[in-house]
């Protein structure tokens, strides 16, 4: 505890004091008696005149002055003498500690000693002790108590920084969402939201000369966004689109995995597609990869750890996870020259069908390796720059000529004076000497077997020379 040096002083000095006058004044006085008390007992002795009482007046009232100088201390000031014996007796005591033996001071005894402080400061203590006590306060009594209006006034503040927080805490989940797009692969592509195709434009016009189309399922990589028109770039072509029948972002990946189709392609070959997701040797095996052989996934089925489930004409098997690559292929953008090319290609293939049906499965003939041998040589003499059902077809009119009659077999018809001229020009002669190709000798034996794509023809000519059945260069009638 904490107190004024100088106070301190001039109590020690008035208990010296008093001390003094009861060392030398023999008076019965009882411990537990007050000074009032012993004051009223020293006035009491006998009262005579001599010069013995006179002595012991004088010492009497040096008692009275020094009682009287006790009197006025502070009771404050004999309380912190007091603490201050008690806390040297503590430091002896080594096993109590300090905390023990101080007494608290509380609130309601600091308010009783603040006036008694005020009065003796008042009079006559410099102003610069008064300064030094109010900085010796316990700092607990410079706290302003916390009252319900400031509790209400600090209310608005404590809604405000919640509100700050709300605040902060939107912005967080907008770049989150920001990222999660920015992560995405199709942050930076798109796809056409259209039942065929959306028409890939040379400039941001709708005006604008075609470049391209891209077809549905097909995706494409975003060079400049526009507010109207995008820049795309797709397989070889480049150009605008228009934004409104576009999808971007989760939206695209989302139409991609709707309608692209998801490949697994082996890494190394040999890859076994299993009937079921076991290795046991006695499983059924449906088919077996060769190296960068692709296999269609089987989406709608269940997808099984360390397998993946693909199709097999119409059934499920399955292959191991570790031996595949599964990516999804989605289709590209075509240009017009492109386009233009495929639908000749189409038309051509469109006439192909209707030749093939013409195509008529007749019985076979019975025939020798010579004939067929024989057979084939003419076949690349007629037709053996042609496609293989060019070649076929001349096979076929061979042996429509047989079993109409023209002759009793296949040399006889071959060789028939005035019908092939490689037979009389040395042309077939050279051929099987030289060997006759693999494609003339499938035609040849398949003509043989009995196949017939000419409806029963029994000659041919240059394309353009006569009415009937095109096939390549020839026409055959």
């Amino acid at each position: 505890m904490k107190f004024d040096k100088k106070v301190m002083e001039s109590g020690v000095v008035a208990a010296f004091s008093l001390a003094l006058a009861f060392t030398a004044v023999p008076v019965n006085v009882p411990a537990n008696a007050d000074l009032d008390s012993q004051i009223v007992e020293l006035t009491a002795e006998p009262k005579e005149n001599s010069s013995e009482n006179l002595t012991k007046k004088k010492r009497q009232s040096h008692v009275v002055a020094a009682a009287a100088v006790a009197a006025e201390m502070p009771r404050k000031l004999r309380e912190e003498v007091r603490e201050q014996k008690a806390e040297e007796t503590a430091k002896l005591e080594e096993a109590r500690p300090a905390e023990e033996t101080a007494k608290p001071e509380t609130a309601e005894s600091e308010q009783a000693d603040q006036p008694k402080e005020t009065e003796k400061l008042e009079e006559g203590k410099p102003a610069e002790e008064a300064e030094k006590l109010e900085e010796e306060k316990p700092a607990e009594e410079t706290v302003k108590p916390e009252t319900a209006e400031s509790k209400q006034a600090d209310q608005p503040k404590e809604a405000e920084k919640l509100e700050e927080a709300e605040a902060c805490a939107k912005p967080d989940e907008q770049i989150a969402e920001t990222g999660t797009q920015e992560v995405s692969p199709w942050a930076q592509k798109l796809m056409p939201n259209v039942e065929e195709y959306l028409n890939i434009r040379t400039e941001a016009s709708s005006e604008a000369e075609l470049a391209g189309k891209l077809h549905k399922g097909a995706a494409a990589d975003i060079l400049e966004k526009g507010a109207e028109w995008t820049k795309i770039s797709s397989g070889s072509v480049e150009g605008y689109v228009k934004n409104e029948f576009c999808v971007t972002g989760l939206e695209a990946e989302a139409l991609a995995n709707e309608l692209g189709t998801t490949y697994a392609t082996a890494v190394t070959g040999g890859v076994r597609v299993r009937e079921t997701p076991s290795a046991e040797e006695n499983v059924k095996i449906l088919d077996v990869l060769e190296e960068e052989g692709k296999i269609k996934v089987n989406k709608e089925a269940e997808q099984i750890e360390g397998w993946i489930s693909v199709k097999v004409d119409d059934q499920t098997g399955y292959v191991s996870a570790e031996f595949v690559n599964v990516e999804l292929e989605l289709g590209k953008a075509i240009s017009i020259e492109e386009e233009q090319a495929m639908i000749a290609a189409a038309e051509a293939e469109k006439a192909a069908a209707q030749q093939s049906s013409n195509t008529q499965q007749k019985g076979a003939v019975s025939a020798s390796y010579d004939d067929v041998t024989l057979l084939g040589a003419l076949i690349q003499c007629e037709a053996g720059s042609e496609p293989y059902e060019g070649q076929l077809a001349v096979g076929a009119v061979v042996m429509n000529r047989l079993r109409a009659g023209y002759a009793g077999s296949i040399s006889g018809v071959i060789y028939q004076s005035g019908q092939f001229t490689p037979a009389s020009s040395g042309a077939l002669a050279s051929v099987l000497a030289g060997g006759v190709s693999g494609s003339c000798m499938s035609a040849a034996q398949e003509a043989i077997n009995g196949v017939d794509n000419v409806g029963g023809a029994k000659s041919f000519r240059r394309a353009g020379s006569a009415q009937g059945i095109v096939i390549g260069n020839h026409v055959f009638f």
